[in-house]
């Protein structure tokens, strides 16, 4: 009853409450389910003792708060299935890079942690991917699955990367520091990322190594996460690697759902539209209309081929 009673109160609406009342909240879940513990000021970390499967996640305190019943996804994938899981939650954008989070995975390390569990995956996305990539090590032949991530913000090493120029006094020389360095110990590797966005693909090129499959998506955009939980899919595809079944071709078949996922469609169209193709642009747009029941993708490809026909040219019938 206490466990279904704390699953009420984190499921409460918290958009009007403080950090800290959703912090106490992720705290009485600990208490109940494992533990909840402070790193420092700036990082707090969350585990959950359930099954002998751990998931560890890497997330923010905002994108918690953003979440249905406001608990970290890595928590809702692993209490369905009866998993354990453990998140780092960074209370702002901080790469992870702090003494006391080091602390704590060399803790880990030296309590033998890891080894209780018979398989062990790593999740994160943008700055949560470095640092799934960089800690990483301390739990040799995990599985490992990156969206996005910065392999460092270093600017010896990715000064042309300026997105985040803030955030370059952090320290990335020092312990856990260089995110593809840090994977070598890893089972497999995954890294999901647009190669269409130069910055990120840039980041996933250092990544490279033989035991690691890059997952290139062109235009799914600079959140590839949050596509992908859009479109239904990341929650089955970090089941599945909890399950030991997630494969590339696995992840291929569940990327098909792009072709109802609006956003990736009009993303597509805008870069048909930006580059003068107008045949699949039409063929897109009808495409689209039929699959989604849209009119405005229906209006839109009714345009394009009126300008088709302008042309002298029509699409072929549909089949």
């Amino acid at each position: 009853m206490a466990q279904e009673r704390r699953a009420q109160e984190m499921a409460s609406d918290l958009a009007d409450q403080t950090d800290l009342d959703l912090l106490e909240a992720l705290e009485s879940l600990g208490e109940d389910e494992g533990y909840y513990e402070p790193l420092g000021k700036r990082h707090a970390a969350l585990f959950s003792d359930e099954g002998p499967v751990l998931l560890v996640t890497f997330e923010t305190l905002a994108s918690i708060r953003a979440r249905p019943g406001h608990r970290p996804l890595g928590h809702q994938i692993a209490k369905a299935k009866g998993w354990s899981s453990l998140c780092l939650i960074a209370f702002e954008d901080s790469w992870y890079r702090d003494r006391a989070v080091y602390r704590f995975f060399d803790r880990q390390v030296d309590d033998a942690f890891f080894e209780d569990f018979d398989r062990v995956v790593f999740w994160g996305a943008g700055m949560g991917g470095y640092a799934a990539a960089a800690y990483a090590v301390t739990a040799p032949g995990a599985t490992v699955i990156l969206a996005a991530p910065q392999a460092t913000l270093d600017p010896r090493v990715t000064g042309w990367d300026d997105r985040f120029r803030a955030k370059r006094r952090l320290s990335f020389t020092d312990r856990y520091g260089y995110a593809p360095e840090m994977i070598e110990g890893a089972g497999p590797v995954h890294v999901i990322y647009d190669p269409q966005h130069l910055p990120d693909a840039m980041h996933a090129s250092l990544f490279t190594r033989g035991f690691v499959t890059m997952l290139p998506c062109p235009w799914i955009g600079p959140d590839p996460a949050g596509t992908l939980e859009e479109m239904e899919v990341l929650a089955p595809l970090l089941t599945a690697a909890c399950e030991g079944s997630f494969t590339p071709a696995l992840f291929w078949r569940s990327y098909r759902a792009r072709r109802l996922h609006a956003p990736y469609i009009r993303r597509l169209a805008e870069v048909l539209d930006a580059r003068g193709r107008l045949w699949l642009n039409a063929l897109l747009h009808r495409a689209a209309a039929r699959s989604l029941k849209s009119r405005r993708f229906r209006r839109r490809g009714e345009a394009l081929e009126a300008e088709l026909a302008a042309t002298g040219r029509k699409l072929p019938e549909p089949v």
